[in-house]
This record gives structure tokens, C-alpha cells and sequence, in this order.
């Protein structure tokens, strides 16, 4: 789906990903990269092919949109480092776009790791009108873009139904991103009527313009 924010366009992709089309750059935020291996050394049952899943999505977004930049949101990686690190290096090898990660309170590695292996660490970007960062902030004359939250929306059917789905969450200055990782969880916001939520049903962002109760 594709929408616009200060004149500028943005799409808004069902892996969670934000493209930016002018500056063509992707936005990314909370992969956790190393969760799975982290729940499964402490014997929490995860399916290991989940590891391989949040690699392959990272792919396919990128070869999706070929951007010249992706910026992660923080919480790229879930924890110190583990067996999924080598992993991480392997890929970022045969990636051909600029990597570039916000920190976030996740990412406890140190940044020498990240840099020989070719990838900034900031504490926040802002280019033009906008500002990237992990946690939600608000800055005057400035849209932010940050993730953290994990966003997530109910919707309820007649029949006393409902669903819980990852969302992309809209103030008046600010989007929060979902989270990209697999395994990450959701945590349910409530919409006000100044709010717009771009929900992710299967392979389709779906645009949610009321107030959910």
C-alpha cells in the first residue's frame, strides 16, 4: 500500500518493511535476529526452520524494493551473540544494499562486530522532515519513524469474534513500525479517532480507519 507523509511517498509492505521511494530506502524494525536460537538453547519449543524464515524474508523484501539503503529500527539482534550471528555475517556478505542500524535496547553487541562487517551504528537518523529511531520520539517540525512497541490491532466480527494482527500504526507525526521478526509477539494498541492503522492480513496491508473498542 502505498501512502504519502509531507508530500513524500512511502509503501507500506506486508513483511512490515517501509519503502521510501524518493531516497530509496527500506525501513525495517525489530527483526530479533537470534530469539529462536536464544528460546531453543533455554528449551523453549521453536520450530528451528524459523530461523532460516527471518533470513529468507529479509531477502526477498530487499530483492523486492533494491534499495540502496536499509536503516533497521534497532533490536536487529535479539541478544548477544549466538550460533545465528554467523548466520547474519553470511548474508550481510552477499548483500548488496548500504546497512545501516538505529540502536536499540536489544542490541547489547558490541558495535566493533557490526563495523567489521560493514554496518553503521547510530542512536538516531534524520534526513530532510524525518527522524528514525527505536523508541517513539517526538521531535518539533520532524515525522518519526520508529518501532519498539511491536504494534498490534483487534478486529471483531458480529459474531463476537476476533483477530490480532501486526500493524503499521499512524499518529499525526509519527508511524510506528511492526515488528519484522519472527516470534516477536504483538502488543495490542487502542486507536483513537486522530489515528490510522495499516493492518498486515496475510500478504495484504490493509487500510483500518475507525476506532476499535
Amino acid at each position: 500500500m502505498k501512502i504519502q507523509i509531507l508530500n513524500e511517498t512511502f509503501t507500506l509492505h506486508p513483511s512490515g518493511a517501509v519503502f521510501w521511494e524518493d531516497q530509496n530506502i527500506l525501513i525495517i524494525s525489530d527483526v530479533h535476529l537470534g530469539k529462536v536460537s536464544h528460546f531453543r538453547k533455554h528449551g523453549i519449543a521453536i520450530p528451528q526452520n524459523a530461523v532460516a524464515e527471518n533470513f529468507k524474508r529479509l531477502t526477498d523484501v530487499i530483492e523486492h524494493f533494491c534499495p540502496e539503503k536499509v536503516i533497521f529500527l534497532g533490536d536487529l539482534f535479539h541478544s548477544a551473540k549466538n550460533t545465528e550471528w554467523n548466520l547474519f555475517e553470511n548474508w550481510v556478505t552477499k548483500c548488496k544494499s548500504q546497512l545501516i542500524l538505529v540502536a536499540g535496547n536489544h542490541d547489547i553487541i558490541d558495535e566493533k562486530h557490526y563495523h567489521q562487517i560493514g554496518i553503521s551504528v547510530l542512536q538516531v537518523i534524520e534526513i530532510g522532515n524525518f527522524l528514525f529511531t527505536h523508541h517513539p520520539t517526538e521531535k518539533e517540525n520532524l515525522f518519526n519513524f520508529s518501532g519498539h512497541i511491536h504494534p498490534g490491532i483487534t478486529l471483531r466480527g458480529l459474531g463476537m469474534q476476533s483477530l490480532k494482527l501486526r500493524c503499521f500504526f499512524h499518529k499525526s507525526n509519527q508511524m510506528i513500525l511492526p515488528a519484522f521478526g519472527e516470534f516477536t509477539g504483538k502488543f495490542i494498541l487502542r486507536p483513537e479517532t486522530d489515528h490510522i492503522v495499516y493492518a498486515i492480513a496475510g500478504n495484504e496491508v490493509v487500510l483500518i480507519n475507525r476506532k476499535e473498542t
